[in-house]
């Protein structure tokens, strides 16, 4: 499974990728907002620093500008996904991409048959919300399952990307259903190497490790 982080703080994303652990980065507009920074240069940034898929939102909800917005963000960097929310025009404009070759995340996905029919238009990943899900008591890991299902159905190359992560057992539980990509905010991802019984046996390793005569 592939590991992105969800992010527009550079100093995250430097931080995730000294592990060797970080596969690609996802942002919205939302995440960059709360950088203060200019949309495109923090992009450019993300580029230089992570070497894999970096998810770029489009911000019209037309065809036209989506596709405008979507031939632009493309020629930032090669590694460009372009980030399209999942309405009509947001299809139409996934197709247009797909025939392009230009990539696509399928956002703000919250059941099977938007899925079904990100697939149908092509999409490079598709992100369903699993944490806003589970926000108004529905089952977010049930929908990833749902999705698999169909996908391995019909054989789609589409990509399932789980997003609204909010804790290490969302990452467990997408890892088991095998889902292709988990999208983590920095929290998370410290979180998931985390163990109370790691912490209490090194604590023991070096305690007696003083008692080894030198």
């Amino acid at each position: 499974m592939k590991f992105f982080i969800d992010t527009a703080d550079v100093t995250e994303i430097r931080e995730a990728q000294t592990l060797g652990l970080l596969d690609g980065v996802t942002t919205n507009p939302s995440l960059i907002a709360k950088t203060g920074r200019d949309f495109k240069e923090v992009i450019k940034e993300i580029c230089q620093i992570v070497d894999g898929p970096i998810s770029a939102e489009v911000l019209s909800t037309d065809y036209e500008g989506m596709i405008k917005e979507a031939a632009e963000l493309k020629e930032i960097h090669e590694n460009i996904v372009v980030k399209i929310p999942l309405i009509m025009p947001g299809l139409q404009a996934t197709q247009w991409c797909t025939e392009q070759g230009i990539k696509t995340n399928v956002t703000l996905c919250f059941s099977a048959l938007q899925a079904l029919l990100a697939a149908k238009a092509g999409a490079t990943y598709i992100s369903p919300f699993v944490g806003r899900l589970d926000d108004i008591a529905h089952d977010g890991m049930d929908l990833i399952a749902q999705i698999l299902e169909i996908y391995a159905q019909y054989d789609f190359k589409t990509e399932v990307l789980v997003a609204s992560v909010r804790h290490p057992m969302h990452v467990l539980e997408s890892a088991r259903m095998g889902a292709d990509v988990v999208t983590v905010p920095y929290k998370v991802l410290s979180q998931l190497a985390k163990h109370p019984l790691t912490d209490i046996g090194l604590a023991k390793f070096l305690a007696d490790s003083k008692s080894i005569p030198k």
